[in-house]
């Protein structure tokens, strides 16, 4: 792992633990074992830090995705990307609520969209195959689309997780509905 890397890392941990008004540069370096002035190298603040964070989580959703989504029928393909962001977001519940509690006190909620454009791609490719095969709807425009699904499986995953704390038969149940919505959406046949 590399010093930007360990930073990264280490302000994850520390901002977990402390909260992010109540972390210092101190404690981030001190976490990854690095000098002060290496950590401004990389980052202005710990506020700059946000970035780097969401990146590594777009990275954990796009590996998910790699791994989990076969090549099989858009539905399949559907369910499985629903899967993928629900897992990670129970897995990685405190980063998430601190992605959004991070990147939104700071000038850098910007590169939100800059940040994602590997995940909208992703499911662009899905899509644009799926109009391809003509089993969506041809008249979608993949790149509203593509944002369209993103936002609302993560917001279906958060609400399952951070902010209902459902058991895990209402997540099915959620997600079961979360896929009938989007592959209706689509125009896709089931």
């Amino acid at each position: 792992m590399d010093k930007k890397e360990r930073i990264i890392q280490s302000a994850i941990e520390v901002f977990s633990e402390k909260g992010i008004e109540k972390t210092t540069i101190s404690e981030i370096v001190k976490k990854a074992g690095i000098a002060q002035g290496t950590f401004y190298l990389y980052f202005s603040s710990k506020l700059a830090v946000m970035p780097a964070i969401a990146e590594v989580m777009v990275n954990k959703i796009l590996e998910g995705l790699h791994k989990k989504v076969s090549s099989g029928p858009i539905q399949q393909q559907i369910n499985e990307m629903i899967h993928v962001i629900f897992d990670l977001t129970e897995t990685y519940k405190e980063l998430t609520k601190l992605l959004y509690t991070g990147l939104t006190q700071t000038q850098y909620v910007g590169n939100w969209e800059v940040i994602y454009a590997p995940l909208y791609d992703w499911i662009e490719e899905l899509l644009r195959n799926g109009i391809k095969y003509q089993v969506i709807d041809p008249e979608l425009n993949v790149k509203y689309t593509a944002k369209i699904i993103v936002g609302t499986i993560e917001s279906a995953a958060e609400q399952a997780y951070l902010y209902d704390q459902q058991d895990a038969n209402a997540v099915k149940e959620h997600q079961k509905e979360l896929y009938h919505f989007l592959i209706k959406a689509l125009g896709a046949n089931t």
